[in-house]
């Protein structure tokens, strides 16, 4: 039996989501090992988001599974108002698992989606939404300048040759820097990465003075919801590896995956380095690839680390 009125009922209107939300996925299941530092680079993520965005935006965080420790801070965090709409996945259910609830669940017009490694500058919002506001059929914009695959932009090529109100040229636009700071915080060999670099052109579409560079990378990306519904679910069953689906599947549909021409976003890792320490690091990290490609330590090492995986994760 109910006793007395709601007093909700009193509330005249509730008020609107903002146009954009940013989401984000959180996957930290302990703090040692190969995650000993992301909890400080989820922390230096957050702090650059907000610190870096003058746009009004709902914050959605999507946890997939992290530990303890993790899950308080978020805690704290929501309760400060920071963050809009916190989600907690009682299990790692994948990136893909995280995208089907994201892309339908977000209540903004536009997602903002990165992964939780990621470090923004301002501008980072702005410009992105200014290439998608101008490119009606853009699939999604990345705040960088990136080279993608040939095969995940066959589409977008196609719609520029083909249309008259844009320019499209065809050079080097994106700088040996921004490639190169991009690159090597995925782990790439330096000098593949400047073999690729040298072998490749970019191309470059203009439309009523916005330019945009041809390609896009899911690591971080902003998309009109209405497009990215078109694609779900995305049946993955693991946990990462297979989210190129969402590239191919943009591509295929004919929408046009774009990026800014300067880098306004940067992947940090699993770990925040401090000034002057990238240089060092990345000698000592070739080093120990070498020591680690040996085809029995490599087999070895792979072994141990599934190992230590399962057990931790079933």
């Amino acid at each position: 039996m109910r006793v007395g009125q709601n007093p909700a009922k009193t509330t005249k209107k509730v008020p609107p989501p903002q146009r954009v939300t940013v989401a984000l996925v959180t996957y930290i299941p302990f703090l040692s090992g190969f995650y000993a530092q992301s909890l400080d680079v989820l922390k230096t993520c957050l702090d650059s988001l907000w610190r870096s965005t003058q746009i009004d935006y709902d914050l959605l965080i999507f946890d997939n599974g992290s530990c303890a420790e993790v899950r308080a801070y978020l805690s704290s965090v929501h309760q400060q108002g920071k963050i809009h709409y916190l989600v907690y996945s009682e299990k790692n259910v994948g990136k893909g698992g995280a995208w089907n609830f994201i892309f339908q669940a977000a209540p903004g017009e536009i997602i903002a989606y990165a992964d939780s490694d990621i470090s923004f500058s301002p501008g980072w919002l702005a410009e992105s939404l200014k290439i998608l506001d101008t490119f009606p059929n853009a699939g999604m914009v990345t705040a960088r300048p990136m080279r993608s695959p040939e095969e995940f932009y066959t589409h977008s090529l196609e719609w520029a040759h083909q249309v008259d109100d844009i320019t499209l040229e065809n050079g080097i636009f994106i700088d040996w820097g921004d490639y190169r700071q991009h690159v090597l915080s995925l782990g790439t060999d330096e000098v593949e990465a400047r073999e690729w670099y040298d072998s490749r052109t970019d191309w470059r579409v203009t439309k009523d003075e916005v330019s945009a560079l041809i390609g896009a990378a899911h690591f971080q990306f902003s998309a009109k919801k209405s497009v990215l519904q078109q694609f779900v679910p995305f049946n993955m069953d693991r946990p990462m590896g297979q989210v190129r689906m969402i590239d191919a599947q943009l591509n295929e549909a004919g929408f046009l995956r774009l990026c800014t021409t300067k880098a306004y976003v940067q992947h940090m890792g699993n770990r925040v380095a401090k000034d002057g320490q990238r240089a060092q690091e990345a000698h000592w990290i070739k080093s120990q690839k070498r020591l680690s490609n040996i085809p029995v330590v490599r087999k070895t090492l792979l072994w141990i680390y599934d190992w230590i995986f399962e057990l931790y994760n079933q």
